[in-house]
C-alpha cells in the first residue's frame, strides 16, 4: 500500500509548512492526483489518518481533486483532454502527443490553524509530492 507511504510524505510536507508559519495545527490539506498517478484516492482518504497520527496534521481534513489526462499536439498546436487509454489527439487524430497533465501528484494547498491569529493562512502555490 503505497498510499500510505505516500500520505506520510504529505504530512512531512505539510508539518515543515506549518511550522514556518508558527502554526500549531493544520485544519486540512488538498491535493490534486492525476488520473495516471498510479494514485488511489481511496486507499489515499483511509491511510491519511494513520500517517497523520501524532502530527499537527492529526485531525486535518483531505481534499483532493482528481486531474483529467491531458495531451499536446504538436501537429494543432492544441492541449486537450483525453481517455486514459487513447493519447491520440482528438483533433487532428495525430497519436505522437505529449502527455500534459495526470501524472501530477500536488500538495495544492494547506489550511492552517494558527491559534494566535483569528485568521486561517492558505497557501496556493503547489508543492510537489515526491513519489516514495
Amino acid at each position: 500500500m503505497h498510499e500510505l507511504s505516500l500520505c506520510q510524505s504529505l504530512v512531512r510536507q505539510a508539518s515543515r509548512v506549518a511550522a514556518e508559519h508558527g502554526a500549531r495545527s493544520i485544519r486540512r490539506i488538498s491535493v490534486r492526483i492525476g488520473l495516471l498517478s498510479g494514485v488511489e484516492a481511496d486507499l489515499m482518504l483511509h491511510a491519511f489518518p494513520f500517517a497523520s497520527r501524532g502530527t499537527a496534521a492529526e485531525g486535518a481534513q483531505l481534499d483532493m481533486e482528481l486531474c483529467p489526462v491531458r495531451v499536446y499536439c504538436p501537429q494543432c498546436n492544441r492541449d486537450s483532454e483525453v481517455p486514459s487509454n487513447h493519447l491520440n489527439c482528438p483533433h487532428c487524430g495525430y497519436w505522437q502527443t505529449h502527455l500534459s497533465g495526470g501524472e501530477e501528484l500536488l500538495l495544492a494547498s494547506i489550511d492552517l490553524g494558527i491559534e494566535t491569529d483569528a485568521q486561517t493562512l492558505t497557501s496556493s502555490k503547489p508543492w510537489e509530492v515526491p513519489h516514495v
